[in-house]
């Protein structure tokens, strides 16, 4: 598989709700209610990169996973991180999201 141009991943991206490119990556920041969630999503992201062999860096932070993804052996970032973006988007959906905060009145 062929390395994308910075155009065609400029392109893809705007497609792609919340991702960006970072160092040669495209990365992604998604938030749940906490970290059982996250883990879930973690989870979930774990057993289809197997499906598919394409594994993305993750990164936990207790309601925060971070995906970051490339093809390392195509020396970029190819049609398969954006399929695994969105396929990623769509695992992402089927958990809670965070609480929002309260809104306190002004006064």
């Amino acid at each position: 598989m062929k390395a994308l141009s910075p155009r065609q991943v400029s392109n893809r991206l705007a497609k792609l709700d919340q991702w960006s490119e970072c160092g040669g990556n495209i990365q992604r920041t998604y938030a749940f209610a906490d970290f059982l969630a996250s883990m879930r999503f973690v989870n979930e992201v774990a057993a289809s990169a197997e499906r598919v062999q394409h594994h993305p860096d993750i990164l936990v932070r207790w309601n925060k996973v971070t995906l970051t993804l490339s093809t390392h052996d195509a020396g970029g970032i190819t049609e398969k991180d954006f399929s695994f973006a969105a396929d990623a988007d769509r695992m992402a959906a089927g958990h809670a999201p965070p609480p929002e905060p309260p809104v306190t009145p002004a006064g």
